[in-house]
């Protein structure tokens, strides 16, 4: 039997006012539990992906503990259009619940899709696309800083996001589905949606963020290596400064990170690029100063090197390449860091770091005076500069003398003579060097885009045991990089066989014959004394030393047992003799204030 006293309970939930605030000013709102049969999704909302887990979640909460947060919805009819709320109104049905409690709200229809907006962009799992979408949405009416404000992100994230609402379909799929990342999202929205097309179908069906990555690094280029001056507004005067140009992606948020400069407009800086080598001419010409490309005679024939001295003899430059002059550049000052860096893999003492960097100095002292001194030893102001990139910079430059006598200058090593000045038999000789010059280039390239590729592959994260293979790769890379020659000698001598007849693939195969987990583990425990810290940063300060010490109480517990002895007995007497002074010093003390 129902009470008036339960009923007129019942009836109390059914309706609860609570305070909100609209526009600053205290609003009462009243929650009301209606019929989930008379509540209808918004088609409009922007929010399309819901986790279905995650749904299961939330259903199984609501139906022992119900809805804790009411849905804010709107009158449409005789219904009620959601506003806020679809994920807990999903949720509901699925517990099979009959009423949800609501907040009954009137909206202007501009407002509504921003209040939704702002909503789901204030979640911790929205899908980045549709992040994107949604910000994109809202900057129609705010500047990115007053987005950021509004949803507690950085101004960074907002124009990151707004960049990546400019991917075109084919893409937003591959970062929905979790093959592309979003920072390689952005990388590929900096390109203008035409591009961005060429792009996806010179990739094919099959995502492949290596030959992704490969497009983007093709179509950018690095400002601060530019061969112009960035900030020159008049070198192209419609493109203006780099500095301040939108497809210069530090002024994009900073997208590539650090607020590194990089050209998204290839044509533009293709422009720039060649107007500056076509000013680097005039210069030339001006000012009567040599222009010396950075190409070696053996490499003439190159077809974009032939290219560049076509330009040159066409503007009426006399050509001099690198085998026909002598250079001093002005040099650069070591310093003792500089020295640790270009050493750092050497088994290098203090003593020898300043010993290297003392005849460091004195080449320095020598190749300053012959900078210095280089006009008067006949050498001309003249400028070097990088065939492929045109990067450029001022030099003295000599032109080399060339012997009249034919049989001095045949006499001359073949590297350092001219095609035309080649018998037919020293040609073909010439041409296979070249070839061969070519193939090891080639063979570089191709290993650099390998280990790019797997790099960006998830071999780092892989569960499974290292292979033999890979235990001989590592032992291999730590024998070549890490142990200095007299090491090499005293404990490795054996460590690749008898090399003098092998080529490299062979001295590897031969290895991983002879493979043993004793070299692996012997190789290891030499890093393991070569890797500790001395100095300040000691063995009780430090993980590597700590965990060092610790691993060698295994081994050598007595010896170090030993030492620890004889140095506690030396801190101790120490510390005898500093309480008898103190002691002394406190008598006197004593005395003078008596």
């Amino acid at each position: 039997m129902t009470t008036k006293a339960s009923t007129t309970k019942r009836r109390s939930r059914a309706k609860t006012a609570v305070t909100s605030k609209l526009n600053g000013n205290p609003v009462k709102l009243e929650i009301q539990n209606l019929p989930i049969g008379k509540i209808k999704a918004d088609p409009e909302q922007p929010r399309k992906t819901f986790d279905e887990k995650h749904l299961e979640q939330l259903s199984e909460s609501i139906k022992w503990h119900g809805v804790l947060q009411p849905i804010t919805v709107r009158k449409s009819g005789k219904d009620f259009i959601i506003v806020m709320g679809e994920r807990r109104f999903r949720a509901s049905k699925m517990a099979n619940k009959t009423t949800i409690p609501c907040i009954v709200r009137d909206y202007e229809n501009n407002e509504i899709l921003e209040v939704q907006i702002i909503e789901n962009l204030q979640r911790q799992d929205v899908e980045p696309t549709e992040e994107a979408e949604s910000i994109a949405y809202l900057s129609e009416r705010y500047a990115p800083t007053e987005i950021a404000k509004r949803l507690g992100r950085t101004d960074n994230f907002i124009r990151q996001r707004l960049k990546l609402a400019g991917l075109i379909d084919g893409f937003k799929h591959f970062v929905r589905n979790g093959e592309m990342t979003i920072s390689l999202g952005v990388g590929v929205a900096l390109f203008a949606p035409e591009e961005q097309l060429m792009m996806l179908e010179t990739m094919g069906d099959d995502f492949n963020a290596h030959q992704v990555n490969r497009m983007i690094k093709d179509q950018t280029y690095d400002l601060e290596k530019a061969s112009f001056d960035v900030s020159d507004k008049k070198l192209v005067p419609k493109a203006g400064s780099c500095v301040e140009c939108p497809f210069n992606a530090a002024n994009q948020g900073n997208l590539f990170g650090e607020g590194k400069m990089v050209c998204t407009k290839s044509a533009c800086f293709e422009t720039k690029k060649s107007k500056s080598f076509l000013n680097l001419i005039e210069k030339s010409k001006k000012e009567n100063v040599l222009l010396i490309p950075e190409i070696r005679q053996y490499w003439a024939d190159d077809e974009n090197n032939q290219l560049i001295i076509s330009q040159l003899e066409n503007n009426g430059l006399k050509v001099y390449l690198l085998d026909d002059v002598e250079i001093i550049e002005n040099p650069i000052k070591p310093t003792i860091e500089a020295i640790k860096k270009e050493y750092q893999h050497y088994d290098y003492s203090e003593d020898e770091l300043n010993g290297e960097l003392k005849e460091a100095i004195e080449d320095y002292n020598k190749e300053l005076e012959a900078y210095n001194s280089a006009k008067e030893n006949g050498f001309a102001d003249g400028i070097v500069f990088h065939p492929e990139t045109y990067q450029n910079k001022e030099v003295f430059v000599k032109v080399i003398e060339k012997s009249k006598d034919k049989s001095t200058e045949y006499s001359a090593p073949l590297a350092n003579r001219k095609m035309a000045d080649c018998t037919p038999e020293e040609q073909i000789i010439k041409i296979n060097e070249r070839e061969i010059r070519k193939k090891h280039i080639e063979n570089n390239r191709q290993f650099e885009e390998v280990v790019q590729m797997i790099r960006e592959t998830k071999y780092i994260d892989t569960k499974k045991t290292l292979s033999t293979d890979e235990m001989v790769a590592f032992s291999i890379s730590l024998f070549e990089n890490n142990v200095d020659y007299m090491s090499q000698q005293k404990y490795f001598s054996k460590f690749l066989g008898d090399t003098s007849k092998m080529t490299k693939v062979e001295m590897v195969e031969n290895f991983k014959k002879k493979f043993k987990k004793e070299i692996f583990h012997k190789l290891i425990r030499y890093m393991l004394t070569k890797q500790v810290h001395f100095g300040e940063s000691n063995h009780v300060n430090n993980l590597t030393n700590i965990s060092f010490y610790n691993s060698m109480q295994g081994y050598y517990k007595s010896k170090i047992a030993d030492i620890e002895k004889n140095y506690a007995e030396k801190r101790n007497k120490r510390e005898a003799r500093l309480k008898e002074r103190i002691a002394i010093l406190e008598k006197k003390i004593q005395e003078l204030n008596d």
